[in-house]
């Protein structure tokens, strides 16, 4: 698209913001010559910060707000009170069709309940769900529903699919999407009705957007076997969770284990950089971006822990949905 990408941008939600967001924005910036920002918060914080981090006039708009959406806020209790908030009226801008979509660092609960009373559904599809992006031993993975649906039936596994494929060729052009249903086992009796009528359903039909390679366990993620990972919000959520924990603790017990002699000190040295591009592997902010699939917009959640590099990285997510028309690729295979 010739015309710039514009993303409206929360600028007050999570951790150390809006430091982190501005910084972020303009490490983004400097990478992205095409996109302007429209960023929504208190002026009084963010144009200190504009100069501090030397962001270019021409590449954004601001729109004062002292209205914040706060981390111990319910998702009802914000969308209540939240129609002047940074997190509101920045995913209003979609509404409007003055932004082609909208990051957030803030409250997750709040971001989804906005974005669905100010957005529309994709027509055929019933519940948005939560992906993102695993890294693997063969390149990137697409995993949903993360935690936007505990109890999901075939119809939305089914969708779910089609949705996942659909961000992995806006994300990854060149890659063919290869669907598994996360489950027990990976033998065609295994697993509860819901999900063994699932695999029934896309074994038997064939999609042109991906193919299904039936079931695959936990334990086989990160193995490269297929691309886009599929299950409920419920499943999906705990393997998040389990992969984060395992990828801190190793790091954690490598680091302890290179620190506490002078061997260990003196290998880090030799192994520098081996060592740093294991860490870039497992490094939770270049995959930073949690894509809310199902809406008539592109939704993009950053963590709210991230520091400005992962917030750079929601922002590359962000462009990469647009520019390889997401949504029309989900309107085009949705039935």
């Amino acid at each position: 698209m010739n015309e710039p990408i514009i993303i409206a941008v929360d600028a007050m939600g999570g951790d150390d913001s809006p430091n982190k967001v501005i910084e972020g924005i303009s490490l983004h910036s400097k990478s992205s010559e095409n996109v302007n920002y429209k960023i929504f918060g208190n002026c009084d914080l963010l144009k200190p910060l504009i100069v501090k981090y030397k962001l270019s006039n021409d590449r954004f708009n601001l729109t004062h707000t002292d209205k914040v959406v706060e981390a111990e806020d319910t998702a009802l209790s914000a969308a209540k009170r939240g129609k002047e908030t940074s997190m509101w009226l920045a995913i209003e801008t979609l509404r409007n069709d003055e932004a082609h979509a909208i990051v957030s660092a803030g409250n997750t609960g709040a971001l989804f309940l906005i974005s669905k009373l100010n957005l529309q559904m994709i027509e055929n599809i019933d519940k948005p769900a939560l992906s993102a992006l695993w890294p693997s031993k063969k390149g990137m993975n697409v995993v949903l529903d993360l935690g936007a649906n505990i109890e999901c039936n075939t119809k939305n596994l089914i969708d779910f699919s089609i949705m996942g494929s659909a961000l992995l060729k806006a994300l990854f052009p060149n890659e063919r999407p290869k669907v598994s249903l996360l489950n027990i086992g990976s033998e065609e009796i295994k697993g509860n009705a819901i999900i063994k009528e699932t695999y029934k359903f896309l074994n038997e039909k064939k999609y042109s957007i991906f193919d299904f390679e039936g079931y695959i366990e936990g334990n086989n993620i990160m193995e490269g076997i297929v691309n886009v990972i599929v299950a409920d919000g419920f499943t999906g959520n705990v393997a998040l969770k389990t992969a984060e924990g395992t990828s801190n603790f190793i790091i954690s017990e490598l680091k302890k284990a290179l620190s506490s002699s002078l061997i260990g000190k003196f290998s880090s040295l030799i192994n520098y950089a081996n060592l740093r591009n294991f860490k870039n592997k497992l490094d939770p902010r270049l995959y930073n971006g949690a894509i809310l699939l199902g809406l008539d917009k592109p939704v993009i959640k950053s963590h709210g822990s991230t520091d400005s590099i992962g917030f750079a990285n929601s922002l590359k997510v962000c462009e990469k949905t647009i520019k390889g028309k997401l949504i029309d690729q989900i309107k085009e295979n949705i039935s």
